[in-house]
């Protein structure tokens, strides 16, 4: 089973990016997606952004 946390991007660099999740900042990696930039909300797991999450489903991965 994979745990994954959601974040909004807050600044970026080429490869990296820092994430607001929650109050908590972490820099992750970027590099296995396309087209994210500031404002945008990733998937996150072991550092690293694994999905670009839409508003629709953010909103569903809060309920649970």
């Amino acid at each position: 089973m994979c745990v994954g946390i959601v974040g909004t991007i807050l600044k970026m660099n080429k490869y990296s990016a820092t994430i607001d999740m929650h109050g908590a900042r972490r820099d992750i990696s970027v590099d296995l997606l396309e087209n994210v930039n500031p404002g945008d909300q990733v998937m996150v797991h072991a550092g690293v952004a694994i999905a670009k999450i839409h508003e629709e489903e953010s909103e569903d991965i809060e309920d649970y």
